[in-house]
Formats: C-alpha cells, sequence, structure tokens
C-alpha cells in the first residue's frame, strides 16, 4: 500500500494522494521520492515526531512511500551523512542519538552560528520583515495556550530558522538548519515529555532587540536563550509507543 501524503509533516501541494487499491501506484521520479522520504523524516525530527532511538525499517518506509529498497538506502545513507539517522550493520537505520559530548559540542557551534546570523538580521532587517516576526510571536502565543505541544515545537524551530532567513545568507542558513534539526534529536533525547524546547517570553525579547535595531542586546538575549535550553536538557529519554506512520504523519496502512 502505497502512503505518500505528508499531512502534518510537510506542506507540499504536490504531494501525491494515495492510489486506490484497484488502480496501479503512480509512477514517482525518483528524484521526487528521495526528497519526499528526506524531508518527512527530517520535518518528524524538527517537529520532534520522530524521536532518538526510533527505528526505520526499510521494508515499512517503501510500503509507506511507495518506492523501492535502492531509493530509501539513498535517502537514508544521507540523512546518516547530515547527522539525523544511525545506519547500524546488519540491524538496519534508527533517529540518531546524540552523546554528551556531541550534544555540547552541536549548542556551542548553534551558538556561535547564530550570533552571526542575528548581528545579520539586525542590519538588513525590513518593517515587512518585522511584521512577519510579530505574526510568528502570535502563532506561538497561541499554540501555546491551546497547549498544542506538536505546533509548538514546529513553531519553536521555525522562529530560529526565520531570524536566520533575515541575515539572508543562503550558506549560514542551510547549516543553520542541520544544527536546529540536530538540537530536536537532542531535545526529543532528553527533555521531558511536554516542555516546550523554547520559551516565548525568550523570543519576543530578541524580537524586540532586533526591531530597536540592538545587535548586542539581541546577540545576548539569543546568546542566553541557547544557553537555558542547554541547561535544561535532562537526561531522562523520552519515550513512546508510536508507529512510523503516526510519527511521520502519514495514515496508518
Amino acid at each position: 500500500m502505497a502512503i505518500v501524503s505528508l499531512t502534518d509533516v510537510m506542506s507540499n501541494k504536490a504531494a501525491r494522494k494515495p492510489a486506490p487499491a484497484t488502480e496501479a501506484p503512480e509512477a514517482i521520479e525518483p528524484a521526487d521520492a528521495d526528497t519526499r522520504i528526506y524531508q518527512a523524516i527530517f520535518d518528524g525530527v524538527l517537529n520532534h515526531r520522530l524521536t532518538p532511538g526510533t527505528k526505520l525499517p526499510e521494508p515499512e518506509l517503501c510500503s509507506l512511500f511507495g518506492v523501492g529498497r535502492a531509493v530509501v538506502r539513498r535517502v537514508l545513507e544521507k540523512l546518516a551523512h547530515d547527522g539525523i539517522v544511525a545506519l547500524r550493520p546488519n540491524k538496519g537505520a534508527v533517529i540518531a542519538e546524540p552523546t554528551p559530548e556531541e550534544t555540547s559540542q552541536i549548542f556551542e557551534a548553534r551558538r556561535a552560528m547564530e550570533r552571526v546570523l542575528v548581528e545579520l538580521a539586525v542590519e538588513r532587517v525590513t518593517e515587512d520583515d518585522l511584521r512577519e516576526l510579530r505574526r510568528q510571536l502570535a502563532d506561538e502565543h497561541d499554540a501555546m495556550h491551546r497547549f498544542d505541544q506538536p505546533s509548538w515545537a514546529r513553531l519553536a524551530s521555525g522562529f530560529h530558522l526565520r531570524i536566520a532567513a533575515l541575515a539572508r545568507n543562503a550558506v549560514l542558513q542551510r547549516y543553520l538548519t542541520e544544527l536546529v534539526s540536530r538540537c530536536s534529536l537532542i531535545v526529543g533525547l532528553y527533555e521531558p515529555p511536554g516542555h516546550a524546547p523554547c520559551e516565548h517570553d525568550e523570543h519576543a525579547a530578541i524580537v524586540a532587540c532586533i526591531e530597536a535595531r540592538d545587535a548586542e542586546g539581541a546577540v545576548a538575549r539569543m546568546e542566553a536563550h541557547l544557553r537555558e535550553l542547554e541547561q535544561r536538557i535532562e537526561t531522562s529519554r523520552m519515550s513512546g509507543e508510536k508507529s512510523l506512520a503516526q510519527m511521520l504523519g502519514l495514515p496508518q496502512p
């Protein structure tokens, strides 16, 4: 059964709907299939649906996306190269579990990267950008008061990527995207269940500094925000009994 809709994981208008059981599945271009599978798993990590240690069985991924093992293996190898997946000999792929040493290094790299991006964002931000940031904060506030943890997790990561986009440097933005995804693994591994990965008030304080064109203040607020997140990390691992399809945001086969 080929399920290719990525509802709740990625918003891709081009994603195909599941083919009725009486019809042959639609042909899928290899590059398109690679992108859809990669993005579904990547977004599942970013939004804390796929937690560290989650198994990614090749047969189930083949069934969910309607592709062959060669495609799935190629995507898993790329995810492993990007630090999102760990490939275990004779045991298959799992979502990576960062060690304490890797956790420290990832946060150190992220603080350095966001420091540069925040400085550039303050220098290059426009009034339209500020309106979008305020809208982002309003969405965060709404999700927080609805106790909508999945939306809050997505918005929390999205806030940092939105700030990065204001720097208007695609290379730095791409590096931060990788670091944010790897931080999401750490949050999924160590943070208590239901705990927000970021604090809304801290985001609001960063936006206030950017709006005031206060680069020094914005950098200091971001630095404190990331250090606070790192300090909140606990060694108790999140657990769950969800199926792979649920964690990818796909209908059950």
